[in-house]
C-alpha cells in the first residue's frame, strides 16, 4: 500500500474509529483509546506545535496514524469493518455529512478559552 493510499485510508479510519466508539460491542479500553484518538484528531493543539520546523508536522504524521492503528487493533474486526463501511458514506462528497460530531470538541475548546480569558481578567 502506497503512502497516498494510506492517507486516504486514514481519512475514513478516523470517522470509523469515532463510530466504533459509539458501538456497544467495542470494549471499554478500545472506547477510551478511540476517544483519545478522535479528540487528538479534532484538537487544534498538538503534542508538538506545528510552528516547530520538521518536528511539528512529523508529530501529525506519526502520532495520529499510530493512535488510529492501535485503536483499530483493539476494536473487534467485524465491528471495525462495519464502521469503515458506514464511515465511507460519511465522506462521499469530500467533506463529512455530520459536521455536528465536532461540536463537543468545539465546546470544550470554547470553555478552555473562556476560562483562560477569565483568569487573565481576574488577575488584573
Amino acid at each position: 500500500m502506497s503512502l497516498k493510499d494510506r492517507a486516504k485510508q486514514l481519512k475514513t479510519d478516523i470517522p470509523a474509529v469515532f463510530l466504533a466508539l459509539r458501538r456497544r460491542e467495542t470494549p471499554w479500553y478500545a472506547k477510551l483509546l478511540a476517544g483519545l484518538t478522535v479528540g487528538y484528531a479534532l484538537s487544534p493543539i498538538d503534542l508538538i506545535p506545528d510552528f516547530i520546523p520538521v518536528l511539528g508536522y512529523l508529530d501529525d504524521l506519526i502520532i495520529l496514524p499510530a493512535l488510529v492503528a492501535l485503536t483499530i487493533r483493539c476494536v473487534p474486526a467485524e465491528v471495525m469493518a462495519e464502521c469503515r463501511v458506514e464511515a465511507e458514506g460519511m465522506w462521499s462528497s469530500g467533506k463529512p455529512k455530520r459536521w455536528y460530531y465536532a461540536l463537543p470538541i468545539v465546546l470544550v475548546w470554547l470553555l478552555v478559552v473562556f476560562l483562560v480569558v477569565r483568569a487573565i481578567v481576574i488577575k488584573q
